[in-house]
């Protein structure tokens, strides 16, 4: 059959609906840029007047020619061998919308995106499709969708009224000020068309989502809202991290063998949870300061910007200031962890370091002979006040910033125990915190809860157990251990635990 009937045939089956969503993934705003075969152009009209012209003249021809446009790129393409191009990801990223919203096109080169996954030198977990739809997308999505018609039309109201923010941009006039969203895609054309505006002005991205938030909230609940949602419920769902689907994120696990009793123990419960919270996870024994160098140069490698949050769990020997490495060298701890959050394929994205070392040699003992303990060794928007809200700064746009970020941000470090003191370990069972904190992220508790919830859980729970050294004083103590958080955002733990399925993934 003719290629452009073939074409016109899988436009004729899709919904207005989901054209607009496949419009909407496969112009991602943060696609990486400039990359091979990108002239770093301003991509605004590509990616937004097509929506606004759909939504202008309640016509999909436009967003039709776009997706006509993109399979003839795709089917004309060359995967060279050496550099990844501007077209690698965006064949990976539409062949990622299809697949999720099952419309993949029967005449779709699978060997194409086969042949561009091995460029990106993905393994076999990672060629499952859903690792390469962006999971902030995702969200947008799930918003748009809790949405009424009337509801994003109020938010087009409230910005069309924000007159610095829209001064100049052709395409807000293409649209209008009134807008009827009721036919079918329509809504939510106009929805990504905001979406997309606010990204490429710079007011909003994957992490900051205040000003998107802000048109949400001068909705009218009774009229904007779908059943059973409302305007809170809308607004919280974007104050997470965004993190659907599988794979939950990045697990990296380091772990000293030498010296350290239960040690693999250790490294197989981090295996267990990590691959039970749906992460795809890599395994590091006995690491030397060369190991933390190719793994830092590895993680900067392109496929890992698919990756939604990155996890590092570091298990060794160490003091107040650092920790003990395999080959008896030491690396500061500061050091190890301010390296990490800067790798750019990670950035806006959540961090999560859980560094279960000593940190130095002082017990919080318990004096008494009832005491009997675990045996462990010694492992050296709206204010509802007016008058509050008179008192507070008036805070405006013009000194606001999102695209600065330090590096730190979005990174949380959970210490096994606080400064100065023991993280205790049991004979066979490696450090008693792994274990309990594996323990808490395996259970029906840690459904749907944030970390920092769990990580309060395992604070009071670590806390409960009494141990003891194995020297000869056999001292009875307790471990306290503790985080600090640089989030800007909550980091939910998948409801819904999302296995690799291997039937999802493009062929080999």
């Amino acid at each position: 059959m003719d290629e452009v009937i073939q074409v016109t045939q899988w436009l004729s089956s899709i919904t207005p609906r989901k054209k607009a969503k496949l419009f909407f993934f496969t112009t991602h705003a943060d696609a990486p840029s400039p990359m091979v075969g990108s002239n770093d152009v301003d991509t605004h009209e590509e990616t937004q007047l097509p929506l606004a012209t759909t939504v202008a003249l309640h016509n999909f021809k436009n967003i039709d020619e776009f997706l006509k446009k993109k399979v003839n790129t795709f089917s004309c393409y060359n995967v060279i061998e050496n550099e990844i191009t501007k077209t690698d990801y965006e064949y990976l990223r539409f062949y990622s919308a299809c697949k999720y919203l099952d419309v993949v096109p029967p005449f779709l080169d699978l060997e194409k995106i086969s042949a561009i996954q091995n460029k990106f030198e993905m393994t076999d977990e990672e060629r499952d499709y859903r690792l390469l739809l962006d999971s902030a997308d995702l969200v947008l999505e799930k918003v748009c969708d809790s949405l009424k018609p009337a509801g994003v039309s109020q938010m087009w109201t409230a910005l069309r009224k924000d007159r610095n923010l829209i001064r100049g941009v052709k395409t807000i006039d293409i649209i209008g000020f009134f807008v009827d969203p009721n036919p079918t895609g329509i809504k939510e054309c106009l929805f990504f068309f905001i979406v997309r505006f606010l990204q490429k002005a710079d007011k909003i991205n994957r992490v900051n989502t205040n000003r998107l938030e802000r048109l949400i909230a001068q909705c009218d609940e009774s009229s904007s809202c779908e059943e059973g949602k409302t305007i809170d419920f809308i607004i919280d769902s974007l104050r997470f991290y965004p993190t659907e689907l599988y794979p939950f994120g990045f697990c990296l696990i380091m772990c000293v063998i030498e010296g350290r009793d239960g040690a693999m123990q250790e490294i197989e419960k981090t295996m267990e949870i990590s691959r039970h919270l749906g992460m795809i996870t890599h395994t590091e024994k006995n690491p030397t300061k060369e190991t933390i160098e190719l793994v830092k140069k590895e993680l900067m490698k392109p496929k890992y910007q698919f990756y939604s949050s990155f996890t590092c769990w570091f298990m060794s020997h160490g003091d107040s200031n650092s920790m003990v490495l395999a080959d008896g060298e030491t690396i500061e701890r500061e050091w190890f962890l301010t390296s990490f959050p800067d790798i750019s394929t990670f950035q806006l994205k959540p961090k999560v370091f859980f560094m279960v070392s000593c940190r130095g040699a002082n017990k919080f003992s318990l004096k008494g002979d009832e005491f009997e303990g675990q045996s462990a060794t010694c492992d050296y928007y709206d204010i509802g006040s007016a008058l509050i809200r008179n008192r507070m700064l008036d805070i405006t746009d013009s000194v606001r910033d999102i695209s600065y970020v330090q590096p730190m941000m979005d990174t949380l470090v959970a210490y096994s125990t606080i400064l100065d003191h023991l993280s205790g370990r049991a004979n066979t069972h490696g450090s008693i915190y792994v274990d309990r904190a594996c323990v808490l992220m395996s259970g029906n508790i840690s459904r749907g809860r944030s970390l920092t919830e769990i990580l309060e859980h395992l604070s009071q729970d670590l806390h409960e157990i009494l141990q003891e050294t194995m020297d000869e004083d056999r001292i009875v103590y307790k471990q306290a251990c503790h985080y600090d958080s640089f989030f800007r955002k909550t980091l939910k733990l998948p409801y819904t635990r999302h296995p690799k399925e291997d039937v999802h993934s493009a062929p080999q």
